[in-house]
């Protein structure tokens, strides 16, 4: 997005416009996610924070619960943060984006050895002017976004908005400033707070597009463009040039969640990404401006936005075969058994499904293995997954608990790296999942706490019946799960 308040009004058929911003997710982030124009979220000593227009923005312990906290000097508009080496660099826009009507704007960089305000380490260096707009040419600068070209190592800081064009300028990587006789490259129109990002082999540039700062009305939306070069030209999807208005959609409002703008990308881990951004209004948190963290997915070379995990019962399905995860115990047989030479006049009834009342007196009562086997709709196969309150999270999710459908019965890691279902949800940490969507759209489902080991391990499937805990491998489909609604 990109100011604190930026008027945008039609003047000879160009666009000017005032931002502010915020953003939260499905299931909201808990906590105060009230920002404006975050930047892309970053971890620190364990911690993450993003920063806002106005100075300051919001710390959180896990990635799920956010409140203010974070301390970022200068005041003004829309910042964004890059870790290279040991230190952060944070660019700012000063002035601009229509403030007292005009668009003579500046960029601004500083170091820090650290984002947390209570390290011995905390100070920031003095900002220096990387690059600037007179209020006359065709450019604001404001709304700076960065790319460590993971290629080579150069740095690239891409600004401005509807007020002309959005321009790249190439920063040198060891002291935040511009290199000397870089001249800014125009790069694309129609869009404003801007980020750059890698991934194989391709340069992409990410773009608010609409109209933001009038809350539920508010019409911003996330749009791409891709090229070989980071220079451009970026291209969408039609192959439209971005400098002539183009860009693929990437996110737009939905969920009651309005305004998705000022793209950042958090790589997670081997085939995990999440994107961050903020909502111009959440209409389930008084129309504020909120935090949001969703699923980066990426889909024929395209970078789109995933949906957060909802609550609900499911089959989780593994995507090795395509078996169902479920409780080890004995079949039970419907009431009919084989029938043939059925009389085809006699009456249509619908035979009712098979119920927890009608098998669970059959089940042990202690500790349950589990195991994968075809689904057949079985009460055995049907897993109910539901948010746990005041148990943490990690980056846009809180951790959940997995039982069978109509029963307290849980699914839990075991001290041998195996997982069993336990007769009760006690809340303790090896019964708490976390699910990540990876970029290809499946699952990965790991326990917050795996009892004797400090690995990372996830539910994998060692075998077409046999389901484990194992260190995951985002290109094979033992790691991979998916949930269906039946």
């Amino acid at each position: 997005m990109s100011v604190i308040m930026k008027l945008r009004i039609k003047i000879l058929g160009a666009t000017a416009l005032l931002s502010v911003c915020f953003t939260r997710l499905a299931v909201a982030q808990v906590g105060k996610p009230f920002i404006h124009d975050p930047s892309t979220i970053m971890e620190c000593e364990g911690k993450y924070y993003t920063f806002g227009t106005g100075g300051g923005g919001l710390m959180s312990e896990d990635g799920w619960t956010w409140n203010g906290g974070a301390v970022r000097p200068g005041g003004g508009a829309a910042p964004d943060v890059v870790k290279i080496g040991d230190r952060y660099l944070i660019a700012y826009g000063a002035t601009g984006g229509g403030l007292a009507g005009g668009h003579n704007g500046r960029i601004l960089t500083m170091w820090n050895k650290t984002l947390d305000p209570k390290s011995p380490d905390f100070k920031y260096s003095e900002p220096v002017v990387v690059t600037s707009s007179d209020g006359i040419e065709d450019n604001d600068a404001i709304d700076p976004g960065f790319l460590l070209d993971p290629t080579d190592g150069r740095l690239w800081l891409s600004y401005g908005t509807y007020f002309g064009f959005i321009r790249l300028v190439e920063l040198d990587p060891t002291t935040g400033k511009r290199v000397e006789g870089n001249k800014p490259r125009n790069i694309a129109i129609d869009c404003e707070a801007t980020d750059l990002m890698y991934q194989d082999g391709w340069y992409y540039l990410l773009g608010t597009h609409g109209t933001c700062c009038d809350g539920p009305n508010s019409t911003y939306n996330i749009v791409v463009g891709r090229s070989r070069k980071v220079t451009g030209p970026y291209l969408d999807n039609m192959g439209r040039d971005m400098l002539k208005g183009g860009g693929k959609m990437v996110v737009a409002a939905g969920e009651r969640l309005i305004g998705p703008g000022h793209f950042g990308r958090m790589v997670i881990g081997d085939g995990v990404q999440k994107m961050s951004c903020h909502y111009e209004a959440d209409l389930d948190q008084s129309g504020r401006s909120v935090l949001g963290i969703r699923p980066l997915l990426w889909k024929n070379g395209w970078p789109v936005a995933g949906d957060n995990f909802k609550e609900g019962t499911y089959e989780i399905e593994s995507e090795r075969r395509g078996y169902a995860l479920e409780l080890g115990v004995d079949f039970v047989r419907m009431p009919g058994g084989m029938r043939f030479n059925r009389n085809n006049n006699e009456p249509v009834k619908p035979v009712p499904s098979q119920e927890l009342a009608d098998v669970v007196k059959t089940w042990p009562t202690g500790n349950i293995d589990v195991r994968i086997g075809d689904y057949l709709f079985r009460p055995n196969q049907k897993w109910t997954i539901t948010a746990v309150p005041d148990a943490g999270g990690y980056p846009g999710r809180p951790y959940y608990k997995i039982v069978i459908a109509g029963t307290d019965r849980a699914l839990a890691a075991t001290a041998e790296a195996e997982v069993i279902t336990v007769p009760s949800f006690t809340g303790a940490p090896e019964q708490l999942w976390r699910i990540d969507q990876f970029t290809d759209g499946t699952y990965r489902i790991m326990p917050k706490l795996v009892p004797n080991s400090n690995g990372k391990l996830a539910l994998v499937s060692a075998g077409d019946s046999t389901p484990t805990l194992a260190k995951y491998d985002m290109n094979s489909d033992n790691s991979k799960w998916n949930f269906k609604a039946h």
